[in-house]
């Protein structure tokens, strides 16, 4: 059956009954970083639970942009300016220089400097946290880091949805999880012994809308992450899929087959009213807002195979926008509106692939084989998407210039569906 299909045509369920643990994924680099920046971060002073420095380093490493310094290397740990000996870091080759401290109550400093020019380019100090928000404030720092050398926004403090798979002899239970983009601290948003699928964030990052399928059929579902309260937003008879958020928060586009064949729908979630996008017997469904709100991109068989279209957010006629390969399916655009990425397939390998919606020039990121279900980073740098490796399911990250590829294998059972925050 057909990857978008297999989305929202679920047609086994299973009940579960052994106990699950909650692992977390774990980012692994699998290539492209070999010109990456050189920086150090050194050791944090002060007494904080959580190593700082090593959350920090693990970030702008995972970027691909950067290639921190090991501590071991280090021949000085200064932890504030009056330390710092440029010299001894220009010797040691490094561009970029991180120092910090966390004092007291947990109050954190840092302070970024340029090696080569001997100057400091960035100094910030946070209010007190509890040691629960330290991994938070060294994600923040990392983007601050990120921002302030590349220029572009950083990621690092921004999740990642997903849902995971365990169990065995038949037996599962599926879970849909929220954890940080690096994979930690996951937290689990919704259990059920039945599938669920196709998470979506809202803009502002407060509401997830899924599909599950617990009262055995599907039925889509918008959660509060916050307060955990949740609605059920379409139960149609036939096919409810494919939820996906208007930029802003107030509509979900979705797949409905209530009227016979599956089409696109929009759904104002406050007033409960519908609104028939498009038209006709062919299978339309996936759709994605573009983000300014004026268009809808869905993927649909009109023309023989699995392609992907463009229609107004108010309705009308359909215009086809990829023309690659047999299957391009799944799009996920990125926040500026200028790319979409996509799973796209030709003899049966299924690849990633982005799009320049400008030009109509497609670049393929991966190598394949299955890779389905794109997300772009708010940052527009990398789309995660999930994959097979070694007969698992897991999750994989590349930059958007196919240079720098991460996988993000999960210790507790399978994953897939991935989504990336605002």
């Amino acid at each position: 059956m057909l990857l978008y299909i297999r989305k929202i045509l679920m047609l086994s369920f299973f009940v579960f009954t052994s106990p699950f643990v909650q692992a977390e994924l774990n980012i692994e680099i699998t290539g492209g970083t070999e010109s990456a920046t050189p920086i150090a971060v050194v050791p944090f002073g002060g007494g904080s639970p959580v190593n700082l420095a090593n959350v920090i380093s693990e970030d702008l490493k995972n970027s691909g942009y950067f290639r921190p310094l090991p501590e071991a290397d280090m021949l000085s740990k200064p932890t504030t300016e009056a330390g710092v000996d440029y010299r001894t870091w220009q010797a040691l080759g490094q561009e970029y220089l991180v120092v910090g401290q966390a004092v007291g109550n947990y109050t954190v400093q840092f302070e970024l400097f340029t090696v080569v020019k001997g100057q400091k380019m960035l100094a910030y100090q946070f209010p007190p946290v509890t040691a629960n928000n330290l991994r938070k404030v060294a994600h923040i720092i990392a983007d601050k880091i990120f921002e302030k050398i590349t220029g572009r926004k950083g990621v690092f403090d921004t999740k990642i949805a997903y849902v995971t798979t365990a169990g065995s002899n038949g037996k599962k239970i599926y879970r849909l999880q929220v954890a940080d983009a690096d994979g930690q601290n996951p937290k689990t948003i919704a259990s059920s012994s039945y599938p669920l699928m196709s998470p979506t964030w809202s803009a502002d990052g407060s509401k997830i809308s899924y599909v599950s399928f617990e009262t055995k059929r599907s039925a889509i579902y918008v959660q509060t992450l916050a307060t955990g309260q949740r609605q059920k937003i379409a139960s149609f008879p036939g096919i409810n899929g494919a939820p996906a958020f208007s930029p802003d928060g107030s509509q979900l586009a979705v797949t409905l087959s209530k009227d016979g064949s599956p089409n696109i729908y929009v759904l104002d979630i406050n007033s409960q009213s519908l609104r028939r996008i498009t038209q006709g017997n062919a299978i339309d469904t996936e759709p994605v807002w573009s983000p300014d709100g004026g268009s809808i991109v869905f993927t649909s068989d009109r023309g023989g195979k699995p392609q992907l279209y463009k229609v107004s957010s108010q309705g009308g006629a359909a215009k086809r926008i990829t023309f690659k390969g047999a299957y391009n399916a799944r799009a996920s655009f990125s926040n500026d509106g200028q790319k979409i990425a996509m799973v796209h397939g030709n003899g049966g390998s299924f690849k990633i692939a982005v799009l320049d919606v400008a030009s109509g020039a497609m670049d393929v990121l991966t190598e394949g084989g299955s890779d389905e279900s794109p997300s772009f980073a708010s940052n527009g740098t990398m789309v995660l998407y999930a994959a097979r490796h070694n007969g698992r399911e897991i999750l994989k990250a590349v930059s958007t210039d196919g240079k720098v590829q991460l996988r993000l294998p999960f210790d507790g059972g399978e994953v897939r569906d991935p989504a990336w925050s605002p």
